[in-house]
């Protein structure tokens, strides 16, 4: 699966961890930065370019990490076709896919340990959009909006 991969300082060491762990497991992953421990750095900077990828239908997936992982969920749900969530628990993980067809999947570094973090991703992987009506015509008033929010 082609993944994308984006944390700023907070979640850099994660992000590191995951990106590792992932490519060991046959993914192509494309790693959007932070490239090194700046502590200084902006979650926006690296996630933003992430969702536009996974927008743009260039990556099937992403992950995003900061210190709680809320600032990049916000970030990346600014991006149209992107539906991101903060993402703690199992349930989470595979029903944001299968009902609201989930493609960034948000992680906190201070709030989840790396083991966690990669039990939720390789959940947030394997599962698939159920396709349903009703999830189908849930997603397109969420597209509809998206447009509408775009017109000047």
């Amino acid at each position: 699966m082609r993944i994308g991969i984006a944390a700023d300082h907070g979640g850099f060491v994660l992000k590191e961890e995951l990106g590792a762990f992932l490519r060991q497991q046959g993914h192509e992953v494309s790693d959007f930065g932070a490239t090194g421990l700046d502590a200084a750095d902006d979650y926006p900077d690296y996630v933003v370019p992430l969702a536009r990828a996974v927008a743009a239908g260039d990556l099937e997936r992403g992950v995003a990490i900061c210190f709680s992982g809320v600032g990049a969920s916000i970030a990346a749900n600014k991006v149209a076709g992107v539906r991101a969530a903060l993402i703690h628990d199992d349930f989470s993980a595979r029903q944001g896919v299968e009902d609201d067809d989930l493609n960034v999947i948000c992680l906190g570094s201070r709030v989840l340990d790396y083991r966690r973090a990669r039990d939720l991703v390789l959940l947030f992987l394997e599962a698939r959009f159920s396709g349903a009506e009703r999830h189908r015509r849930r997603l397109a008033k969420v597209a509809l909006l998206e447009r509408e929010e775009r017109r000047p």
